[in-house]
């Protein structure tokens, strides 16, 4: 069969063998803009995409495709509706990010306690050196212990953030999904708000929670709350965001996801950043350790075998 990566790039150097010696012919690049999706796919039967959008158009062009193997979990790059009504194939990814995810999450919300970069900062601008002093304590610092941590999103990767929470000492709770009451251990959305230190987002991105966390949100959430997402970027209102933190109607937020990535330079948050210190931004690599990212291509290589056996595994359509 003809198989094509349309952005490896985005898989670093993870080393690819196991995908790419399994017999089919396979195509690499590095990177794919939309316009050249269609082309690109003509003659394939298998391509895989991480971020290139994969829309209808190209799909109806492209009469040998058979399977679309996402390189990832989120599957909103795929028009899946179109797939299925098409009768392509649609796979993804599952867990391979868990413990990459998890340990970033916590490394956010470890900088936010600590003041971590803006330490770093004053130490390489002299400013221990200046004040004279045996150690610097001017900026707050304070411990995770005894927080209270919410998660939205309770699958593999909200659990393992929680469990390496809970390590640290914090106090952690459930969302219920959005629109849903409390029911059992899970608490409704806005009842939780109010009542946390932090909030974390694992959730996917779809067309009821586009703008989950929103000004409404914000204004449930106490002033000494931070909010952390590596998630989607789309999941919350940067705008409302942006505001929030200027009116310190919370204490700070630290995301690793932007609506629009790779982002324009006059993304609001990437302007807002400049000039708050309690805003952190990572460029959507909470998943890629290497451990991570190999996990990820040898799961791929399961997933296209197991196509070519004809039971494909984790199928979205």
């Amino acid at each position: 069969m003809q198989a094509v990566i349309l952005d490896a790039a985005t898989l670093g150097n993870a080393d690819l063998s196991s995908i790419l010696s399994n017999g089919d012919n396979w195509q690499v690049f590095d990177q794919t803009m939309p316009s050249e999706v269609e082309e690109r796919i003509q003659g394939a039967d298998i391509v895989l995409t991480n971020k290139v959008p994969i829309q209808r158009s190209a799909m109806e062009s492209s009469e040998l495709l058979k399977l679309v193997m996402i390189t990832a979990t989120g599957t909103n790059n795929v028009d899946l509706n179109a797939a299925d009504q098409l009768g392509k194939i649609v796979c993804n990814v599952r867990g391979y990010g868990s413990a990459s995810v998890a340990q970033h999450s916590l490394t956010m919300m470890l900088n936010l306690a600590t003041k971590m970069p803006l330490y770093l900062d004053d130490v390489r601008e002299g400013e221990w050196h200046r004040r004279g002093q045996v150690t610097l304590i001017h900026r707050p610092i304070f411990e995770l212990a005894g927080k209270r941590l919410g998660i939205i999103g309770y699958g593999q990767l909200g659990q393992a953030v929680a469990q390496i929470a809970k390590a640290f000492g914090m106090e952690v709770v459930r969302a219920a999904r959005p629109g849903e009451a409390s029911n059992g251990d899970r608490i409704a959305i806005s009842e939780l708000l109010p009542t946390l230190d932090f909030l974390s987002l694992h959730c996917p991105l779809d067309d009821q929670n586009h703008h989950l966390i929103n000004e409404d949100a914000f204004n449930l959430m106490p002033n000494h709350s931070y909010l952390i997402n590596t998630a989607r970027g789309s999941l919350v209102d940067s705008e409302a965001l942006v505001n929030a933190l200027v009116n310190q109607s919370i204490a700070g937020a630290a995301v690793d996801v932007l609506p629009i990535e790779p982002p324009e330079e006059e993304d609001i948050l990437l302007r807002a950043q400049k000039s708050l210190p309690n805003l952190l931004i990572t460029p959507h690599n909470a998943w890629g350790a290497l451990e991570s990212r190999q996990r990820l291509v040898n799961q791929v290589a399961d997933i296209i075998e197991s196509f070519h056996q004809g039971e494909p595994l984790n199928q979205v359509t």
